[in-house]
């Protein structure tokens, strides 16, 4: 048996009507379109233009220990920084913390980075949005750019978690210049902070989280 014969379409004749699966492709491909060139705009092509060079071989970073040797003592903890920027061209960086007093930074948002947190040992809460919760080790939670959060550990003992940046931005120099400014909590983080925070692309937006 041959192919069934195509039906044309008439002069005059409407096209079938579009389906759910169809619209959802075409307003996806839509924003993608849109997007673009934004992407390539702005922090974007400064992204892309860090990116060019990454790591062509694995590495090991051992436990304690930081990508570029560095010792970042920052809000009440230690940050070691396991993936680079220069690792991934831009595209993400890591880093593991380990939390020695409770509490954490303020209420912020990210303009240009993603935040992921993954809780190792103790307690924290994170807030994204509107909504807070309870993790504990094994638990993750990711809050995208442009929303705001916040993250507090709320267990006596030492908490550990990874927290990672996507795409790393400039997270790394921003971590060295917060520690330059002390290894505590400061009691008026909008007074100590808000001016550097800006300055890498962030908003305090409010008091740290109660527990």
């Amino acid at each position: 048996m041959g192919r069934p014969e195509k039906k044309r379409q008439t002069k005059g004749q409407l096209s079938p009507a579009p389906t759910p699966q169809t619209m959802n492709r075409r307003n996806f491909l839509k924003l993608t379109l849109a997007a673009a060139p934004l992407a390539l705009s702005g922090h974007g092509a400064e992204l892309a233009s860090a990116g060019g060079e990454r790591s062509r071989k694995g590495f090991r970073v051992g436990a304690n220990e930081d990508r570029h040797g560095e010792e970042l003592l920052i809000m009440g903890g230690s940050f070691d920084l396991k993936v680079s920027a220069k690792d991934t061209g831009g595209g993400f960086c890591l880093y593991d913390t380990t939390r020695h007093s409770k509490g954490g930074p303020a209420l912020h948002l990210h303009h240009v980075e993603d935040e992921w947190f993954y809780v190792i040992r103790g307690e924290f809460i994170v807030r994204v949005g509107d909504e807070t919760v309870r993790l504990r080790p094994g638990d993750s939670a990711l809050a995208p750019r442009m929303i705001p959060h916040a993250f507090a550990k709320v267990s006596d003992d030492e908490g550990q978690m990874l927290i990672m940046f996507q795409p790393a931005g400039r997270m790394e120099d921003f971590f060295r210049q917060m520690a330059k400014m002390g290894p505590g909590i400061p009691r008026d983080q909008e007074a100590a902070f808000k001016e550097l925070w800006a300055r890498y692309d962030m908003e305090l937006l409010g008091p740290p989280l109660k527990f």
